[in-house]
């Protein structure tokens, strides 16, 4: 059987659910590998991913005999059919995180049933853990960055703009093996960089100004992230004891963050050290990667469960001066029992280009 799908039910078993209908195209193609437009249906006894008749022969070639998942036409299901898929089921799950207030209703008129039940983000808290071949593809997205990083090291020149290199970047991913960027590329010059969102502009870069790029590709359909704060021309003295506290604290990251220790005591060290350099980070210490740019867990001093071996995170400690700069350094990596294993490996040292 699907291994994911499997775990899925012993989850449902745990949330007293007898079937679970998976509306979240990331849920379904995490589950099932299926990327076409429909609605899995986990029932008591049968996995039934319901489509239209233009993606059947897709969906097919996609599945194996081992996932174990029927495929049906929408346009063959008679009305009393979709009330019976769930027929003698008490309790039936639906991902309350993705679908809307009318959706729900179309949900409850089409199947009947007796009692739709919010999974808890049931599917999300699954893909927490990464499998090896999740893994595989996230290096994979990191060796793509990686490489585009090393490249705009050659490619960033004196007046550039900062949409030039945005684009720059894009092109790079979609020639690159990449699926396309994993999010909205973030390149700041100067006074920018203190905006930890900035939407790149014409903005032109300047001699000894900093130049922070954030960026991230998708391979086969999972993300990568990093951000390297990078100066051209030179690096003023006014810069170097923030961005040596910034690469201090990510360096400890690596190493607080384990299988077993809570997620609060490992960023309250962080940022207890960040605070006695006067820094303090307006935004969480890093965030689940995976399917999306933003996955669980969120890496905060209010959050108290625990790192898990095989999660994959970014770790991205940072400093804002608003309207004069910013410098934020960020990897992707993988949580073992010992520290992190970073999976996005450019230089995190001063570069000067």
């Amino acid at each position: 059987m699907n291994e994911k799908i499997r775990h899925l039910r012993e989850q449902m078993k745990r949330l007293n659910l007898e079937g679970m209908i998976v509306s979240n195209p990331i849920s379904i193609r995490y589950l099932t590998n299926i990327q076409a437009e429909g609605t899995l249906l986990i029932t008591r006894k049968e996995n039934i991913f319901i489509t239209y008749a233009m993606y059947m022969e897709d969906v097919n070639s996609t599945l194996t005999i081992n996932d174990e998942v029927i495929v049906v036409d929408i346009k063959n299901i008679s009305k009393d059919e979709f009330e019976n898929f769930f027929l003698f089921c008490e309790n039936v799950g639906f991902e309350e995180g993705y679908v809307t207030y009318a959706e729900y209703k179309k949900i409850y008129q089409r199947y009947k049933v007796n009692n739709l039940v919010e999974t808890e983000g049931i599917v999300e808290k699954q893909r927490i853990i990464k499998d090896n071949i999740e893994i595989e593809n996230i290096k994979k997205a990191c060796e793509i960055t990686d490489n585009c990083f090393s490249h705009l090291l050659t490619f960033i020149k004196k007046d550039m703009t900062e949409k030039q290199v945005a684009n720059e970047i894009e092109r790079y991913f979609k020639e690159n093996e990449a699926d396309g960027l994993a999010f909205e590329t973030v390149v700041a010059f100067g006074e920018n960089s203190s905006k930890p969102h900035w939407i790149p502009s014409d903005r032109k870069i300047n001699s000894g100004e900093p130049i922070l790029i954030d960026m991230g590709c998708k391979y086969n359909g999972y993300c990568s992230d990093m951000t390297r704060t990078i100066f051209l021309g030179c690096i003023l003295e006014e810069y170097k004891p923030y961005y040596d506290a910034v690469l201090k604290n990510e360096i400890l990251s690596l190493d607080q963050i384990k299988d077993g220790v809570v997620v609060k005591k490992a960023t309250e060290i962080i940022d207890e050290n960040l605070k006695r350099n006067n820094i303090n980070l307006i935004h969480a210490l890093g965030h689940g990667v995976g399917m999306e740019i933003h996955e669980a867990p969120i890496i905060h001093t209010n959050v108290e469960s625990y790192f898990k071996e095989n999660m994959v995170i970014a770790i991205e400690p940072a400093v804002y001066f608003p309207s004069n700069y910013g410098i934020r350094i960020e990897d992707t990596v993988v949580v073992t029992k010992n520290g992190c294993i970073p999976l996005t490996k450019s230089d995190k040292n001063y570069i000067v280009i």
